[in-house]
């Protein structure tokens, strides 16, 4: 069999896509079921459908967040990029999508002070802004949820037709439309339930790889077989850019280039993807910031010792019977992980691949699915046509919601493959039609000052300014000559980038000092605000102002019960006991300082000496570079798989006790809530 061949029969692809789509389904079922029996929680109602009850605990977020940023991209574009610019590729993929996490971690503790009881940014946007701008961000919402989605499929469909020979057209439709099933059964917690599992294995076949590569295969199987074997290809292959040619140095032109892309594009999918606003909609108060800069960290592990094994392996292989022949196209495909997989394990390696990456993403879609699904419905539905929606109405179109934007991402994928655009090319390119929005955003939800109508010209002239600047340079750097091909260039995108967050962002804040606004987010807060006669204990504090004079104490600000939340009515009573504006403030500043701290340490600190540097790794770098890779993945793991067992190991025990009632005397274990005691 040729190398360039599918690896596995077309049945596989069929299998996984649909099998694993359906026992997920079934999985859901079964944990909705056990959530309605043994919880007070139940997915029939709209506010735990969409937000879970906003009662989650820190280490199962953190898992979503990895779970949902873990996109088809992670795994094969990090990939592509190390097997272009070598070492340097994996941290600045890893990096530069890591800091936007961190980052919006700042947001989160925002949206928890400023508008607690919002379903969506957009409902933010339009309480302090209006209409007009309601509209604007909206389509820069959901463009961006259907970029994301459109280089989920493609990256998806590209590597099961690579490994399997599956019909791309099925695999883009089916590859949604199994999600779809499973999201509409279990709403917002059994979906970051599934995510928990799709981390967990993820986490575990990175293992198999990376031991694989620098442990156990005839073909690699230590650091410095894979020394040798980069410096060969390098010797045979300089790469253009980089220090000496080498694929074992941080000094790669071409890798600097990737970074900022990487770093602007990535601040567009972070910032207006509902999916990560939702997790913070989801969050408990007191630990938001928290789950944030656990995910954050913890999901750099993940790009960066993927890429550097299977990504590295592919240009260490090069030239080997059982290694696939790859062109530039299939580069930009992402498929060098899949060809690396293939040629080290065979069979076996491609249907690990093939799992692993079919978990990223359904986990990732179904994080776009519920994130369109909410705007749809709050922010088109219940906005602009049936204001007075009741709590059946909204579930019903959320449901529809999820299920029309699974056939509209599969038509979506359909498109893109017939055009001629690779998920690599979207992948540097959505920064520069999302990336104008950024700073606008941002500072609507933090910024006092922001004025409205700075904010939407800034949004626009960015949008404006960016694709100028991409297309002019492509024209300019290729005579004129506008393709594919020529627009998907390093520096092409680099200009597009650049221009639209700039431009976006000195528009917003320049126009915001001259004319600012003075905005007190009364009308953000009263977002969803619970009516006086059920809530009037509790608005008060909230409502009143919350600058540093506030001097309101609850008795215990921020604190965490260890008391298991298992019904929507503790929920909400630990919410509102958690909402407290000293400790949100106090969280907010932890988060900013904490995130600009870690953003400088992996964009400056370390990189950039290292750039300039301009050393080539022998073998004693070259191990300890992937020895500290494989660290940090260990600890990544034990924050997002194992430290949400043990936070909920009470709310575990009495779900346990439940099922234990019912096997021996049927019927006592389904959970009854207790009778409310008013409060003194």
């Amino acid at each position: 069999m040729s190398a360039n061949e599918p690896v596995l029969p077309q049945g596989a692809g069929y299998g996984v896509v649909v099998g694993i789509g359906l026992f997920f389904s079934a999985f859901m079922l079964g944990l909705t079921a056990i959530q309605a029996r043994y919880t007070g929680f139940s997915p029939k109602n709209s506010e735990e459908f969409n937000s879970a009850s906003r009662s989650v605990k820190p280490g199962l977020i953190a898992s979503g967040i990895v779970s949902a940023w873990t996109w088809a991209a992670t795994l094969l574009q990090s990939s592509a990029v190390a097997y272009k610019d070598g070492i340097s590729g994996p941290w600045w993929y890893g990096s530069g999508a890591t800091v936007q996490v961190l980052l919006f971690a700042q947001l989160a503790a925002k949206l928890k002070l400023n508008a607690p009881h919002a379903h969506t940014w957009l409902e933010i946007v339009a309480a302090r802004w209006g209409t007009v701008a309601h509209l604007v961000f909206m389509f820069f919402g959901l463009a961006t949820n259907i970029i994301v989605s459109s280089m989920l499929i493609l990256g998806g469909s590209a590597t099961v037709n690579a490994l399997t020979g599956m019909n791309t057209i099925a695999a883009c439709f089916l590859i949604p439309l199994g999600v779809a099933i499973y999201v509409v059964v279990g709403g917002m917690r059994a979906t970051l339930l599934c995510d928990y599992t799709h981390t967990t294995v993820l986490f575990a076949i990175i293992f198999v790889f990376v031991f694989t590569v620098y442990a156990t295969s005839d073909k690699i199987g230590s650091f410095s077989a894979m020394h040798d074997l980069l410096t060969k290809a390098s010797e045979a292959a300089p790469v253009a850019g980089n220090a000496h040619g080498s694929y074992l140095t941080m000094r790669s032109k071409n890798g600097l280039i990737f970074g900022v892309i990487n770093v602007i594009g990535n601040f567009a999918t972070v910032f207006q993807d509902q999916a990560y606003w939702q997790r913070a909609i989801a969050s408990r108060p007191a630990t938001c910031v928290k789950a944030y800069l656990l995910g954050g960290i913890a999901w750099f592990a993940i790009p960066f010792m993927f890429s550097t094994t299977l990504g590295l392996s592919a240009v260490a292989l090069r030239g080997d019977p059982a290694m696939r022949t790859l062109t530039p196209a299939d580069v930009s495909a992402g498929l060098p992980a899949s060809a690396a997989a293939a040629a080290l394990l065979g069979k076996s390696g491609a249907a690990a691949l093939l799992i692993v990456l079919f978990l990223a993403v359904t986990s990732a879609t179904s994080a776009e699915l519920i994130a369109v699904s909410s705007i749809l419905t709050y922010d088109v539905y219940k906005r602009y046509f049936n204001p007075r929606a009741t709590e059946g109405q909204i579930l019903k179109v959320s449901h529809a919601m999820v299920a029309l934007f699974a056939i509209v991402m599969g038509i979506l994928g359909l498109i893109f493959f017939y055009i001629g655009i690779s998920m690599g090319w979207l992948y540097e390119f959505m920064g520069v039609v999302l990336g104008s929005a950024v700073v606008p955003i941002a500072m609507c939800i933090t910024w006092s000052k922001a004025n409205k109508w700075g904010s939407i010209g800034g949004a626009i002239a960015g949008f404006c300014a960016g694709l100028v600047a991409w297309l002019v340079t492509t024209s300019a750097l290729n005579g004129g000559e506008l393709t594919v091909t020529t627009t998907g260039g390093d520096l092409e995108m680099l200009a597009g980038n650049l221009a639209s967050i700039g431009v976006g962002g000195i528009v917003t804040v320049a126009t915001s000092l001259i004319w600012p606004d003075n905005f007190d987010f009364e009308a953000t807060r009263a977002i969803n605000r619970a009516s006086p006669e059920t809530d009037s204990t509790d608005i008060s504090p909230r409502s009143a102002s919350i600058d540093d004079t506030v001097s309101e104490k609850k008795h215990v600000p921020a604190d965490v019960s260890l008391e298991p939340v298992i019904s929507a009515r503790a929920a909400a009573e630990e919410e509102e006991r958690e909402l407290d504006p000293i400790a949100l403030k106090k969280s907010f500043r932890i988060a900013a300082w904490s995130s600009v701290i870690l953003t400088l340490v992996m964009l400056i600190l370390i990189p950039l000496p290292l750039f300039f540097a301009q050393t080539v790794y022998g073998v004693g770098g070259l191990t300890a570079w992937v020895v500290i890779g494989m660290i940090w993945a260990f600890c990544s793991a034990i924050a997002v798989v194992l430290y949400p067992l043990w936070e909920s190991r009470a709310a575990l025990g009495l779900i346990s006790r439940g099922i234990v009632k019912d096997i021996f005397t049927r019927g006592s274990g389904k959970f009854v809530e207790k009778p409310v005691h008013p409060s003194a």
